[in-house]
């Protein structure tokens, strides 16, 4: 399959939109690993997807950088409030889900980037002292990859606000690994 063959899987499945984009396109910014540090989401030091078990923010962006080329997937969801917990949690576990379920469908090597952290196991295994029980389909989120969300979808040409009372969230599988 190739990249087009991966936008019309997505769009056909129900993102909003999906895109293409060269890995080395992207803008990793350091600084954004502070977002996870602050544990607005809880996962901090609790999920092996999560800062600081994930890796360092160098060793987040080699992860990526793998990888040539990365499918940007979004979905948008009418929600008043963005910051309602109550509402944002279960619309982005869909979103990831829907992720994991085109990923499946492409049935290719790659690298599944969530709109949150992991959460495949309530509790995580790392709560328990116990290694990942799925260390093939755990997946970080964007913040913990450092990425620079707003200035992707710039370059692929997609809304980030779209409109008062819709909230957007992206997702990313990089694929077309590049030989050592």
């Amino acid at each position: 399959m190739d990249g087009k063959e991966f936008i019309k899987l997505a769009l056909d499945l129900g993102f909003a939109d999906a895109a293409i984009i060269n890995t080395e396109e992207l803008v990793f910014v350091p600084n954004f690993r502070t977002l996870c540090e602050e544990n607005l989401c809880g996962k901090y030091g609790v999920n092996y997807a999560c800062p600081p078990d994930c890796g360092t923010v160098e060793q987040m962006r080699k992860k990526v950088l793998a990888w040539r080329q990365a499918l940007v997937l979004q979905t948008m969801w009418d929600i008043e409030d963005p910051l309602d917990n109550a509402q944002i949690k279960p619309v982005k576990a869909r979103h990831n889900q829907l992720t994991r379920q085109l990923i499946d469908s492409i049935k290719e090597p790659g690298l599944m980037i969530g709109a949150s952290g992991c959460s495949l196991c309530n509790p995580c295994a790392i709560t328990e002292g116990k290694p990942c029980r799925f260390p093939k389909l755990q997946y970080s989120c964007m913040s913990a990859y450092c990425i620079f969300v707003k200035e992707m979808t710039e370059r692929c040409h997609m809304d980030y606000d779209c409109a008062p009372g819709i909230t957007t969230f992206f997702s990313m599988y990089c694929f077309d690994e590049r030989m050592p």
